[in-house]
């Protein structure tokens, strides 16, 4: 089956979330499958010089939108054995940074077309298009009115995946047609509350439409969580399901990870123990072996729980706790997370930004990692840390409902609080604290940890029978991308 990728990010080539992690490794999981898997990203002023000095040019044509006529030119690159596509126009593009300019609707408006009118210079046909996130929810909505009724796209299908519904490329309503040039019978599929938003047109469009998790695929049907597209999507719940993402298990893996003291595994977690003092001695924190190291990385903002650090975080250091924060977002928490520093520099470490190398020393050396969100589509970070057998405390929701189960039932690999509620998350710290004291039961907890399965297996299993699904006819995988 054939397979294009619409996105905005990817690793290696540009990464500012998870949606980067998931192209980057799903593909690659769908290519090992024999699904023949091809990306298209836009040619970002950012993508690392010694990444494009890896492209060849491939061709390049015209693209109109609105009373434009824009140029597009194509590049190629392959990594993995997965073929990536850059569309290039240096007015949209060749600038510092992906998002968050005034004219955001015209560069993806751009793009998401640009995607669809490259088919028709390219060596590539494929059954499915799988769009994600706002930027490229343009695909169906341009697919459906401007190239359906070509033989080329008669039974192309698209699938549409919703990494975050906070983020839903809403413009005002001119953009419909003197940007987007979308007629007057296609403007209602994108109007909304009396504008234009991108991820509505797709919801509409396309043939299928998944989450990042289960738990995230219910709970956006709940205006709590549904952002004001809850009611359309209760009306699309025919085509929505939840697929949980998976994890790149070779670049996170604690017995070949170069950037930690001393490489461990589940059948010898000994080695942990090492990356323990090393994190507390890198940090200046005190050698206790007796506190509980707490870990976090993560965007310091609310939604992130940071509201319930915040409450909690005088009754963690009276406990016995050392508190370890790598993140950067909205100064009230930054500016309370300095302060705190001075009054407990032996119990609690915090280094606004991000440190690669850092947060691989606080996976590997924390003894239980903090999530505490108030709302997580899948979330990466708790997979992590199971990997590297730190135990992960969440708060039951989204991806973070799905993947951790409590040690109070059967098969529980981490700890886990109901109520959005500082209270209830201490009293699961309080819990991982106590068994942490029983080393034998802490012991068995690391390896029940480190023994899950986080790859992208079976997640890629449930992609291939979505597509299977959706795709006539369905082609046959195409050898041209084996390397």
């Amino acid at each position: 089956m054939n397979i294009l990728f619409a996105a905005s990010e990817a690793v290696p080539f540009v990464k500012t979330g998870g949606l980067a992690d998931v192209v980057g490794s799903l593909t690659k999981a769908l290519r090992n499958r024999r699904q023949t898997c091809r990306v298209v990203l836009p040619y970002y002023e950012d993508i690392p010089g010694a990444e494009k000095d890896k492209m060849k040019f491939v061709t390049s044509f015209r693209v109109s939108l609105g009373w434009r006529n824009q140029y597009c030119g194509v590049f190629e690159s392959v990594v993995g054995g997965v073929k990536y596509y850059f569309l290039d126009n240096e007015y949209y593009f060749k600038r510092r940074g992906h998002y968050g300019f005034f004219d955001d609707a015209e560069r993806f408006g751009f793009f998401s077309k640009a995607a669809l009118e490259m088919l028709l210079h390219i060596d590539f046909a494929p059954d499915i298009i799988h769009c994600n996130d706002w930027q490229t929810a343009m695909v169906p909505v341009y697919l459906n009115t401007f190239y359906r009724h070509l033989e080329e796209f008669r039974n192309l299908k698209t699938v549409f995946t919703i990494h975050n519904i906070q983020y839903q490329g809403n413009f005002s309503y001119e953009v419909a047609r003197d940007v987007l040039g979308l007629p007057d019978s296609a403007i209602g599929t994108v109007e909304y509350r009396g504008g234009i938003n991108f991820m509505k047109g797709a919801i509409e469009e396309a043939e299928a439409l998944t989450t990042v998790s289960p738990s995230y695929a219910i709970e956006i049907l709940d205006p709590w969580f549904g952002h004001g597209l809850d009611g359309l999507l209760r009306e699309k719940q025919y085509k929505l399901t939840g697929i949980l993402n998976g994890l790149d298990v070779l670049e996170y893996d604690p017995e070949t990870d170069e950037k930690i003291l001393q490489n461990y595994s589940a059948a010898d977690p000994s080695g942990k123990a090492q990356n323990r003092r090393e994190l507390q001695r890198h940090l200046g924190l005190e050698q206790s072996r007796k506190s509980l190291v707490v870990g976090m990385v993560s965007r310091l903002v609310s939604h992130k729980g940071l509201d319930l650090v915040e409450y909690a975080f005088s009754q963690m250091m009276k406990q016995g706790i050392q508190l370890v924060v790598l993140g950067a977002g909205d100064w009230q928490y930054e500016k309370f997370l300095r302060e705190m520093v001075a009054s407990y520099p032996k119990k609690f470490s915090v280094t606004l930004g991000f440190d690669d190398v850092l947060a691989h020393k606080i996976y590997s050396g924390a003894d239980v990692f903090l999530m505490p969100s108030k709302m997580e589509p899948c979330g990466l970070s708790q997979m992590i840390s199971l990997r590297y057998g730190t135990i992960p405390i969440v708060r039951a929701t989204g991806g973070l409902n799905d993947t951790i189960r409590d040690f109070g039932g059967k098969n529980g690999n981490g700890y886990t609080f109901q109520s959005y509620n500082g209270d209830d998350m201490m009293d699961a710290i309080n819990r991982a604290r106590d068994d942490f004291a029983d080393k034998d039961l802490w012991n068995a907890h690391i390896k029940a940890a480190m023994k899950c399965d986080l790859s992208w297996g079976k997640s890629a299993n449930a992609y291939i029978g979505l597509y299977k699904t959706l795709a006539s006819p369905v082609s046959e995988p195409d050898d041209e991308d084996e390397d």
